[in-house]
């Protein structure tokens, strides 16, 4: 896959052959965004174009929005262009969200970003608007003769609209499940092992801290029952997944990321790890001594064995 990362003024002149386009932001790649995506892939499949996919960064709130920005994500830049590439796409545009860039008439818009790199078919949800206050619309996307539109209805789960902002309330929440539901698939974290306090060690149960690579959304604070893979190694590992800020330890501290996993004795700092969220097992909780604490989390361990038990070697 190809990643174009574009400005305002769009300077490139990119000779790509005839594209097909799906549009939006696509945090998440949720099911509605698999709607959208796999639209896309079957028209370029049957008009023998090359798949494509256009998104935006940062988020628009960021510029038109300050006080409801969002800087936190479900897939950050760089998970997004892996998940993407995944899916055969050919070539990712990656739109810089500037105020110059907002402010653009809808009709430059579309001659700039679209027509130049020889779009051939424009996929996006019904809801997906552009150019200066978001005067266009997929209305105005089918009065173009150089291209078709293809407008994706809303995806709903219970009648209701399957969105990113839906999904990041139920992860704050503790309603994780829920949102595994709607994206399709276990929420998960890429980060890289790095030293911590090393406590775990000493109580019996040894951590591996994440640091994650990139501004993720991190779920409620509490704790988790996961699998994690290591580097490019396909294993599958279980363990639980602390989320918070240490009470037990400190009375203010950052948030950090901590991985326990079961039958695991390695070393494997500096590693590149992916954690897959399956189930939220408790709410983060203070405790009055080490010996609580042990036992709860021997509790967490067990209940994590037997959630996880698919993945038990």
């Amino acid at each position: 896959m190809e990643t174009y990362r574009l400005y305002y003024p769009n300077d490139f002149d990119l000779q790509l052959e005839p594209v097909a386009l799906a549009i939006g932001f696509f945090d998440g790649l949720h099911l509605g965004h698999k709607e959208v995506i796999e639209k896309m892939i079957e028209i370029a499949d049957e008009k023998n174009l090359k798949k494509a996919v256009m998104t935006f960064d940062p988020h628009p709130s960021v510029v038109l929005n300050p006080k409801a920005r969002r800087t936190t994500y479900l897939t950050p830049l760089l998970e997004k262009e892996k998940m993407l590439e995944e899916k055969g796409i050919d070539y990712l545009f990656v739109v810089n969200f500037s105020s110059d860039f907002a402010a653009l008439s809808p009709d430059t818009f579309v001659n700039e970003y679209l027509i130049k790199h020889n779009v051939k078919e424009v996929i996006a949800g019904f809801d997906f608007s552009y150019g200066q206050y978001g005067k266009g619309s997929i209305t105005t996307l089918k009065t173009y003769d150089e291209f078709n539109t293809t407008k994706v209805l809303p995806f709903t789960e219970d009648n209701e609209k399957i969105s990113t902002t839906k999904i990041r309330e139920l992860l704050l929440s503790d309603q994780l499940e829920e949102a595994n539901e709607l994206l399709g698939r276990e929420y998960e974290i890429n980060g890289v092992v790095v030293q911590g306090e090393k406590r775990g060690r000493t109580i019996g149960f040894r951590t591996a801290n994440i640091e994650p690579n990139g501004p993720y959304l991190l779920p409620s604070l509490g704790v988790y029952a996961v699998t994690m893979t290591i580097g490019t190694d396909d294993t599958i590992y279980r363990g639980v997944a602390s989320i918070g800020k240490k009470p037990t330890f400190h009375d203010d501290y950052k948030v950090t990321i901590e991985v326990h996993l079961i039958d695991f004795d390695r070393t494997i700092y500096g590693e590149e790890v992916t954690v897959y969220l399956h189930n939220f097992l408790r709410g983060e909780k203070k405790f009055d001594g080490l010996d609580d604490l042990i036992e709860a989390m021997t509790k967490d361990k067990e209940n994590a064995v037997k959630l996880l038990e698919k993945y038990n070697e």
